[in-house]
């Protein structure tokens, strides 16, 4: 296994291929709906449909998880400035949450951050998406603010990749 692929009981972490662009887009979109996070059409989500480029070539990673064939969970870390970098994109199918894909795709991120020398790490999600809050904090971030985007009240989170 590549320092990029993990595997829980039931998934592999892998990283993205230009094949998964459609499975990728619609975890994107069921997940968000399931939770009441997504912001209808428009541009905040153009990096999904330039993933090569946004992250893969320009010193960021974007992980998918797959199960039986089909992609079930996403993540992406995204150079920001310096050894700063976002986690973002991070999805689990409805249906699979809670059976620690989430936690072992973050694990994944946390390691290619490190191997590409990011020492902070930050990333937001919804005030109300208290799963992913709880995923979070328990691995070492910690709240830094809070702002809306779009209609959403949002928390601001900053960790490293060693916690």
């Amino acid at each position: 296994m590549t320092p990029t692929q993990a595997q829980t009981p039931a998934s592999v972490i892998r990283r993205y291929e230009p094949g998964d662009r459609e499975a990728v887009w619609n975890l994107h979109n069921d997940a968000l709906h399931e939770v009441g996070a997504h912001l209808g059409s428009g541009d905040w989500y153009d990096d999904l449909r330039s993933i090569e480029s946004v992250y893969l070539e320009d010193e960021g990673e974007f992980l998918v998880g797959v199960q039986e064939g089909h992609i079930v969970a996403m993540g992406a870390l995204r150079r920001t400035a310096g050894e700063r970098a976002a986690i973002t994109r991070m999805r689990v199918a409805p249906g699979l949450q809670g059976r620690g894909i989430g936690q072992t795709l973050l694990d994944a991120l946390h390691r290619r951050a490190a191997e590409l020398g990011y020492a902070t790490l930050h990333l937001d999600t919804t005030v109300h998406q208290t799963a992913a809050r709880r995923l979070y904090e328990k691995n070492g971030y910690r709240e830094v603010g809070r702002g809306p985007i779009g209609p959403f009240d949002c928390v601001y989170y900053e960790g490293h990749p060693g916690a």
